[in-house]
């Protein structure tokens, strides 16, 4: 049988053979992508771990919600200029809505472009930025205005692993609670820029002095330059690198399209102008804004520095601004007459250019500007000429009557110590019409000015002294000195009550006091000139500033009578003992004491009590305190009417034809009225002086009292300085005559004023003209006789006054 044939599989294609390499290429896949999803879920293991541990430790911050940082206490003058910020964080708190598009922009294109695109984390910026460190590309951040914003006010700045997952995790919670108007908002304002600057409000201010509002692109740019590094690239630290900072944002705003090619052209080309702190138009009130400050403090504590408050003052800026350069041109003027003490300091200047620009960075550093008054090293003297340089690099040049106040110093036979050589510190200011630069000097001697309006006590200007930053001490408030010759309308006011009028006939003749009388050693008071003119009337007297007229007077009315009548005006009884002295003003007084006692006249009698403050708001303007002017009022007068009737009269002759009568040739106008003070050997010198409706004061002396010198006299030195005062705030205020208008109880015989119940015949018709003693006031007036001082006051007349 045949066999069947054997059946064959089916034909199949032959399996190529996998390479071991192919192999372990699966493998490694296979095992990366494992390891990849394991990392992967490890990963959200972590964040949900960290989510779940760390999230809850998170900070409140729905506090944000109503943004409250740390604002710094602002002093401003009754028209709105600041003159003040005290705080640790200069800082001007603005809502976004009035911050400028260009500095936004400018923040923008500098720090996170696409703020308003991304969720608070920029994925793409962080690639970019991982992909422009590695090709080492000029370094980028990748930390967007969010995180900034959660690093700024919640994190420290430590680089940990830690702190950047919280920042993370702020960063989303911020975003979660608030919109990108308030985080930007938060972040303009919360950022440092340098320079103790807060926010881009508080930096122009602190860069350019000018508001932000103000802005232009190549200053805003500058600004969204500095968050990087503040200290670094701040323009007033290092110039280079700020303007380096300033022309990368400049080209990040242009790639964003914030502003066109033309735009960017411009703002590079523009050239910046940086505040300067000793900006001779700056409105220097630096002792008022102390004052304000301890007052705050007194009243807030520390929350003063934070709250944000804004003070208000009654200062008028351009009063203040004239009181200040009054008083130190007043100074000056003085200075010049002084005899030149010599270089501040000595250095040895090197030979090499850049070791001299660095021996003088370093010297000027220690003897900075003061106002006008420019520091600069000599790099040549000879008497006819003098080359020295400045900080900022400045040669000047001085020759001819510039180098007049130091020629002392400029003499072959100069001592060491103040000869003017290669390397002195010296002081160099302009002056004159054409300002020609002259040699100059720190002045050693002080001053004081105040002005208040008579009406309601409001201060208007207060320089307590030459320089704030070299002399804190307030002259204006602090500084008791003997008021000399401007304290004798007190006296002479106390006389009318007594009997006593203008035309009452008073003996300026010679005084002795025996030791007999004095219970010491003889005493014979001189008048200032040395000379007597024998008798005359009580105005002139007064009008000549007679001492020994004021002496008879005091002695006729009484020193205890005295002494409880100048406590109307405002001054300590305890400052002015009862002796004959204090007719010659030997008591103790402050400037504004003395403006203060001069409203009384000013105002027709009444008490006014001087005050700065008018309002105090919170950041937000709300109203605080609000402070309403005084009415003057019965409860208020501190002397009769026609007294200051009178007085005013009296004063006003002194103005016109007295002591003080440039004050009226100069100003042209007849509503002013004061008298000069000079105090036994020049040791202070004073012009108290008023126009209805600004009393004011100037003062001159040494805090350590020292003869300013045998020709200066209150007339010569304060006066010039109360009248370029005036001079200001006068102008455009019509004039105002306070005799024009007689109250009830005056009456006019032969022009002259009296009191009507001392009309001619019946008050004191005159005063010393014989031999006899000067006889006590109620003698002449056939009033009872008060008692004499005691023994031991009379005795102590010559401790407290010498000629």
């Amino acid at each position: 049988m045949p066999e069947s044939p054997r059946s064959t599989p089916p034909h199949r294609p032959p399996v190529p053979q996998r390479s071991a390499a192919a192999t372990w290429v699966l493998r490694i896949f296979i095992w990366g992508a494992g390891l990849a999803a394991a990392a992967v879920l490890a990963a959200v293991c972590v964040l949900a771990v960290a989510l779940a541990v760390a999230y809850p430790n998170l900070p409140d911050i729905s506090e944000l919600a109503d943004y409250r940082p740390k604002l710094p206490l602002r002093v401003f003058s009754s028209d709105g200029v600041q003159i003040g910020e005290f705080g640790e964080e200069r800082r001007n708190l603005t809502p976004i809505a009035t911050i400028p598009k260009v500095m936004k922009d400018a923040v923008l294109a500098a720090e996170d472009a696409r703020f308003y695109d991304h969720g608070g984390v920029d994925y793409k910026g962080m690639v970019r930025a991982g992909l422009a460190n590695l090709n080492r590309v000029k370094s980028q951040g990748a930390s967007t205005i969010t995180m900034q914003v959660a690093r700024n006010v919640y994190l420290s700045s430590e680089k940990t692993l830690t702190r950047k997952i919280y920042e993370v995790l702020l960063t989303f919670k911020l975003e979660h609670l608030l919109s990108k108007d308030q985080i930007f908002e938060i972040y303009l304002n919360q950022i440092y820029l340098g320079n103790r600057a807060y926010g881009f409000a508080a930096a122009s201010e602190a860069y350019f002095g000018k508001p932000l509002q103000d802005i232009t692109i190549a200053e805003a740019a500058m600004l969204a330059g500095l968050p990087k590094a503040p200290g670094a690239n701040n323009p007033v630290n290092n110039p280079t690198r700020a303007r380096g900072r300033q022309l990368y944002v400049i080209d990040r705003m242009q790639d964003a399209g914030f502003i066109t090619a033309e735009q960017a052209a411009e703002a590079k080309k523009e050239e910046l102008h940086l505040r300067d702190a000793a900006d001779p138009n700056r409105l220097h009130a630096e002792y008022v804004a102390e004052t304000v400050r301890q007052l705050m403090y007194a009243q807030y504590g520390d929350s003063t520095y934070t709250r944000g408050l804004k003070v208000y003052t009654s200062l008028v800026s351009t009063e203040q601004a004239a009181a200040y350069k009054a008083l130190r041109r007043g100074i000056m003027d003085y200075e010049r007459r002084q005899i030149y003490r010599g270089p501040e300091k000595f250095i040895d200047l090197p030979t090499e250019p850049k070791e001299i620009d660095d021996a003088v960075d370093d010297v000027l550093g220690e003897h900075p500007d003061n106002g006008d008054l420019m520091a600069a090293v000599v790099l040549k003297a000879s008497p006819k000429e003098i080359t020295a340089v400045r900080a900022n690099g400045e040669v000047l040049t001085i020759t001819g009557e510039g180098l007049k106040p130091a020629q002392s110093g400029l003499s072959d036979k100069a001592p060491p110590n103040i000869k003017i050589r290669r390397g002195a510190v010296i002081r160099v200011m302009r002056s004159g019409p054409k300002n020609t630069l002259e040699i100059t000097q720190l002045p050693e001697v002080e001053g004081a000015f105040v002005a208040v309006d008579p009406r309601d006590g409001a201060v208007k200007a207060m320089v307590g002294g030459f320089d704030f930053g070299k002399n804190k001490f307030n002259h204006v408030t602090q500084a008791w000195r003997q008021p000399g010759s401007s304290f004798k309308p007190f006296i002479y006011s106390a006389a009318l009550e007594k009997g006593f009028s203008p035309a009452t006939v008073i003996n300026d003749a010679p005084l002795f006091f025996d030791a007999g009388t004095t219970g010491g050693q003889p005493w014979e008071p001189k008048n200032y000139d040395g000379g007597f003119e024998g008798p005359m009337s009580m105005r002139r007297a007064l009008m000549k500033s007679k001492n020994l007229v004021s002496v008879r007077i005091l002695q006729s009315i009484g020193t205890r009578y005295a002494q409880d009548w100048i406590t109307n005006f405002g001054f300590d009884k305890d400052k002015h003992p009862a002796y004959l002295p204090m007719a010659l003003g030997a008591g103790s007084v402050t400037p504004m004491q003395m403006a203060t006692a001069y409203s009384v006249f000013a105002n027709g009698g009444y008490r006014v009590t001087p005050y700065l403050v008018t309002k105090i708001t919170d950041h937000k303007d709300k109203v605080l305190v609000e402070t309403q002017p005084p009415l003057l009022s019965e409860a208020v007068r501190a002397i009769p009417q026609r007294n200051a009737f009178i007085m005013d009269s009296l004063l006003q002759s002194v103005a016109s034809g007295g002591t003080a009568a440039k004050a009226q040739a100069t100003l042209k106008r007849t509503d002013i009225y004061g008298k000069t003070g000079t105090t036994n050997d020049s040791l202070d010198a004073w012009f108290a002086g008023f126009q209805p409706t600004r009393a004011a004061i100037a003062w001159m002396g040494y805090d350590t009292p020292r003869k300013l010198g045998d020709r200066e006299t209150g007339g010569g030195l304060s006066l010039p300085i109360w009248i370029s005062y005036m001079e200001t705030a006068l102008k455009g205020v019509p004039v105002t005559d306070l005799t024009a208008t007689p109250p009830a109880g005056v009456v006019n015989v032969g022009g002259e004023w009296y009191f009507d119940d001392y009309a001619p015949g019946r008050g004191v018709a005159s005063l010393g003209l014989d031999q006899a003693p000067v006889q006590p006031v109620e003698a002449l007036t056939g009033a009872p006789v008060s008692p004499n001082p005691p023994p031991e006051e009379r005795n102590k007349i010559l401790d407290l006054f010498r000629n």
